[in-house]
């Protein structure tokens, strides 16, 4: 003769098919949260943990804080202001990523030309603009480290006509910042 379980056995056994499941989708999340795929989103979680830079390395090889000018905020025609500075090399030159972050944006277009940007610490944008080229392999979603390769110094877009060099600039949710304290404080603490 077959006995039917109790309720308070079956509760118990209810509760423990719930926490098997649990235990089950827990690993399952820690497990997928270390695979190369979510890379991106989880170093975009620790950036917007981390504040903003406040010392950054000059992203143009060879060229030292000091000889960049303050342009930032200058005039530029049809009411705008120069939101970065310009960094002059010769053309080739390599352009480094000054932080850690994820690239965003690869695009040709617009006044910046062939540019590239990266989302960095506090949530802050980073852009490269005028770019000769981009670094081989470069990709949109790409992690990359202080001292990446993403392309060279050039002439593209509005700067066609001038003197080969990289725009500069950051951006944070409310506007363009003035990089040059940053790379003056970066050449201070020997970032470059």
């Amino acid at each position: 003769m077959h006995v039917p379980p109790s309720p308070r056995r079956h509760r118990a056994r209810r509760v423990l098919v719930v926490l098997a499941v649990a235990a089950l989708l827990a690993w399952l999340a820690a497990w997928s949260w270390r695979q190369p795929f979510l890379l991106p989103l989880r170093t975009l979680w620790e950036l917007s943990r981390l504040p903003a830079s406040t010392s950054l390395p000059v992203p143009v090889h060879g060229v030292s804080a000091r000889d960049i000018a303050a342009t930032f905020g200058a005039p530029r025609g049809n009411d705008r202001q120069h939101a970065g500075v310009d960094i002059f090399a010769r053309r080739g030159t390599p352009v480094l990523s000054s932080t850690r972050g994820v690239i965003t944006t690869i695009r040709d277009g617009g006044l910046g030309g062939r540019q590239v940007w990266v989302l960095g610490p506090g949530m802050e944008r980073y852009y490269y603009a005028h770019l000769d080229d981009w670094a081989p392999g470069l990709a949109s979603g790409d992690v990359v480290a202080a001292g990446t390769p993403l392309g060279t110094v050039g002439t593209t877009g509005n700067a066609k006509g001038t003197p080969p060099h990289l725009h500069f600039g950051i951006y944070a949710r409310d506007g363009a910042r003035d990089p040059l304290p940053r790379l003056r404080a970066g050449a201070v603490s020997g970032r470059r």
